[in-house]
């Protein structure tokens, strides 16, 4: 079993970050392994907006993602998947679960550091426990992350 954490400086503001991250449908801009995920219902009454949810309570959002996984065991294959997506707008935070024989869910949090500038932590819990490697995944994600968000704020088109 493992628990994995890392975080990094993104240059955007939080608000800006997290908007971001909260469409799902982003997702394959920055995991490239990723290359599809959809919505699986249509936008339920309380992700209407905050002011429609009481303090700290989710949206929830069922997803289906496509990813291409490379086995150490056999070749590059895609393969599809539900996820669950929860969506907390008050203290910033998504968190995620996968069905598996892994126990495979995590979060991320945005915060504050100053104007225009926010820290993205991921967490993540498998009982895959591969350290190393996961560790270099995470870090992957996050430069993908910081990347991809960075140059969309950059490019005169606010998220």
């Amino acid at each position: 079993m493992g628990d994995y954490e890392a975080s990094t400086v993104v240059d955007v503001a939080p608000n800006v970050l997290f908007d971001y991250l909260s469409d799902v449908e982003r997702l394959p801009e920055y995991l490239p392994q990723m290359t599809e995920a959809h919505r699986l219902d249509a936008p339920s009454d309380e992700a209407q907006g905050p002011e429609a949810r009481m303090p700290g309570e989710a949206v929830h959002e069922r997803v289906e993602v496509a990813a291409v996984i490379d086995p150490d065991d056999g070749p590059e294959r895609e393969v599809r998947s539900e996820a669950e997506i929860d969506i907390v707008e008050q203290g910033r935070t998504l968190r995620w679960s996968a069905p598996g024989p892994h126990d495979y869910h995590g979060e991320l949090d945005v915060d504050f550091v100053a104007d225009g500038t926010s820290k993205l932590t991921v967490r993540l819990h498998t009982e895959h426990a591969e350290g190393a490697s996961i560790d270099e995944a995470l870090q992957h994600t996050l430069a993908g992350i910081k990347t991809s968000v960075e140059r969309r704020d950059g490019t005169s088109e606010n998220v």
